[in-house]
């Protein structure tokens, strides 16, 4: 089965079985491997990734579930050597440790900022708890996010 995607802005087509998840799709069939295969489960979020603008968890995605849609993953955030200011704010804050989750904390991160739910840090950790950090991470990502947050309302 062919299934259309706009992958980080480009329009790209690939054939796979139905029961191909989107994280598979993106990994093995595209060779973005910036988003991580962690438990496979939906559980530790390191797989998210943006559909049409809403974070997903693509292991537990099917790709045919989403044809035509307009996917970003931790690849199609930067504009060239730009980063975007989540990413330059994780960097700031040292919100990433053994970096197996980043990929996922980043994704949802702009997802929590662009939905508005940054009003405080528990509204944040809320938000971001369907992302785990085995590293202890989690205070410096609710700065980074925080941090983030009022570099893209200015």
């Amino acid at each position: 089965m062919e299934v259309a995607l706009t992958v980080n802005g480009q329009a790209r087509k690939v054939v796979l079985e139905p029961r191909v998840t989107l994280l598979d799709a993106l990994r093995e069939r595209l060779g973005l491997t910036g988003t991580k295969k962690g438990c496979d489960r939906g559980e530790c979020g390191a797989c998210t990734v943006l559909a049409d603008g809403e974070r997903v968890k693509s292991c537990l995605t099917l790709a045919v579930m989403r044809q035509g849609a307009e996917i970003t993953t931790v690849e199609g955030l930067a504009r060239g050597e730009e980063l975007h200011p989540v990413q330059e704010a994780f960097i700031r804050h040292d919100a990433f440790q053994c970096g197996m989750c980043t990929p996922g904390q980043i994704m949802s991160a702009v997802a929590c900022i662009d939905e508005g739910h940054t009003g405080s840090e528990a509204e944040i950790r809320e938000w971001m708890s369907g992302n785990l950090c085995r590293c202890a991470a989690y205070q410096n990502i609710v700065a980074a996010v925080a941090d983030a947050a009022k570099e893209v309302r200015r």
